[in-house]
């Protein structure tokens, strides 16, 4: 590994929690968000020459999310919180020195997954690996921003050879048509970072899409409720259909109404979100068939299906090629890192969505590996509020995606 004179060490770490409220529920599988705690943090870096930085990351802690389990919520969210308090203490005496690829997947490798091994084995109840990613997040992207601050440098034009310790070649396996030898994140970006992006609009499983769903609770604050007034307020082209996985007829209903309004007012692409319920590829497939025959054109709007099995890759060996051969199956959940692209490549998948909240650091090398794979990415994070959705849109400006962001 090289040394560089501007490699960097942690210096210190500040963690704050910021209460949000939510305007309307969201609904994750079997639970529902109304509120959660933003987790951010400061970080305070050094690098070889004394120069002195400080970045921020931030991201929310959505415990429905990250955590699907019979424990009570608060239980699972006093956890996360103490989980990153933990890990401020844990960056802030981390002595790795280097870029921030370098000291985020060595963060990962060590300490954090000493932490979460640990907390696991003091707890009946499991944090998912996930959980502990997300809350690890907002560190691993404060370094990253820290060290672009110390170089007055965006953290994205030092993803190359000038400034990183190795190649990719040190972080991830390629294949045998595939070699990250000589190879940086930035040989994988767009050649020139976009600077306008289609966005997408979530229709949240509980959201009324017409006037007979509504009941008199909604909010009255000047906001648009039903989405036909969302789509001709913000002039919306992308429409991400929050599904349930466990009732057919809801779903395929859910899917024609939302795309006979977007047909309606001129929007043009729909996703189709079953976040991790279903367990047979012929659920899936039965819905898309019926799409494809009775309603042809909102088939057509169908850019792409997003994980609509179990997230525990490795538990769950799930042949989906049969669901990929009618559209492309994007990896959410269940993309941890570029060993599970790996896996869900060979079962099928053929997309991936790349998410900062799981670390900057493994969204780069989770990009790096299923673009040159040739898998389609996505990047998306629809309840990343303030701060968090900074270096969520810088991903996807960079990653160059089928279509904008989520």
């Amino acid at each position: 590994m090289q040394q560089k004179q501007t490699d960097i060490r942690v210096a210190g770490a500040e963690l704050y929690f910021l209460p949000i409220q939510t305007r309307v529920p969201l609904k994750f599988g079997n639970e529902t968000l109304t509120h959660v705690t933003v987790a951010r943090a400061r970080v305070r870096i050094e690098n070889r020459k004394g120069t002195v930085a400080e970045g921020w990351g931030e991201t929310p802690l959505s415990v429905q999310w990250v955590w699907t389990s019979a424990v009570p919520y608060e239980i699972r969210h006093e956890a996360l919180k103490e989980f990153c308090a933990s890990l401020a203490k844990a960056w802030a005496s981390f002595d790795e020195l280097g870029h921030p690829m370098t000291l985020g997947a060595a963060f990962q490798a060590g300490p954090l997954h000493a932490l979460w091994r640990e907390y696991n084995s003091r707890h009946d109840r499991a944090m998912p690996w996930l959980a502990a990613l997300v809350c690890c997040s907002l560190f691993d992207i404060a370094v990253h921003d820290a060290y672009g601050n110390s170089l007055n440098l965006p953290t994205y034009a030092t993803y190359n050879a000038d400034f990183m310790n190795s190649d990719l070649n040190a972080f991830i396996e390629g294949s045998e048509s595939v070699s990250f030898v000589n190879k940086y994140p930035q040989d994988f970006f767009v050649e020139q970072c976009v600077q306008r992006l289609p966005a997408w609009h979530l229709v949240g499983g509980k959201d009324p899409i017409d006037e007979s769903e509504l009941d008199g609770s909604e909010p009255n604050d000047g906001y648009p409720v039903l989405l036909r007034d969302w789509i001709v307020r913000d002039g919306l082209k992308c429409l991400k259909v929050k599904l349930r996985g466990n009732d057919t007829t809801w779903d395929y209903e859910r899917l024609v109404g939302v795309g006979e309004i977007a047909v309606a007012t001129n929007a043009d692409w729909l996703s189709a979100d079953f976040n991790c319920t279903v367990t047979d590829p012929a659920y899936v497939n039965e819905i898309l068939d019926r799409l494809m025959v009775e309603h042809p054109r909102i088939f057509g709007m169908l850019l792409y299906v997003e994980q609509p099995f179990p997230y525990e890759l490795e538990e769950h060996r799930i042949d989906v090629h049969s669901v990929s051969a009618r559209k492309p199956l994007f990896m959410d959940e269940s993309a941890h890192d570029w060993k599970l692209v790996r896996l869900g490549r060979e079962l099928g998948w053929t997309g991936v969505a790349l998410k900062t909240c799981k670390t900057q650091t493994g969204a780069l090398l989770s990009l790096c590996w299923a673009k040159a794979h040739g898998m389609t990415l996505m990047v998306q994070d629809l309840t990343n509020p303030m701060l968090a959705q900074i270096p969520h849109v810088l991903l996807a400006a960079h990653a160059g995606t089928i279509m904008g962001v989520e």
